[in-house]
């Protein structure tokens, strides 16, 4: 039984699109690198607790499937932000988020530094 466990898992691993724009944060290769720890011996690995296994599987099955995408259609396709999928893509983008960081960092330098300056007046004054 853990031949074909390893075989339904590995064949997900092929379906399931990877997303550059997410580097170090995809869910497709976290999935890949975690089939390939469980079954470190491939279809020869004894798996402890097959029911938990099975459901594993299913669950991510469903999801590459878009199983709820399709029962529960939406009526548009924005969040609460209002932005449509695309620009939430692009929002969540890791090249995106460390100009953010970048950004933050800068915005953060500079309070320090103000607050270092006052300090250095407030101790002339004195």
């Amino acid at each position: 039984m853990s031949a074909s466990r390893y075989r339904r898992f590995l064949k997900l691993c092929e379906e399931w699109p990877l997303d550059e724009t997410k580097r170090g944060r995809d869910l497709g290769a976290y999935l890949r690198q975690r089939v390939a720890q469980v079954f470190r011996e491939g279809e020869n690995t004894q798996i402890a607790e097959p029911e938990t296994c099975d459901q594993m599987y299913e669950s991510l099955a469903r999801l590459h499937s878009n199983y709820y995408k399709l029962k529960y259609p939406r009526p548009k396709d924005t969040c609460f932000s209002g932005l449509t999928v695309e620009e939430c893509r692009i929002v969540l983008a890791t090249d995106t988020l460390e100009e953010f960081k970048e950004m933050n960092k800068g915005l953060w330098k500079k309070l320090q530094e103000k607050l270092a300056t006052k300090s250095l007046d407030d101790k002339a004054k004195e």
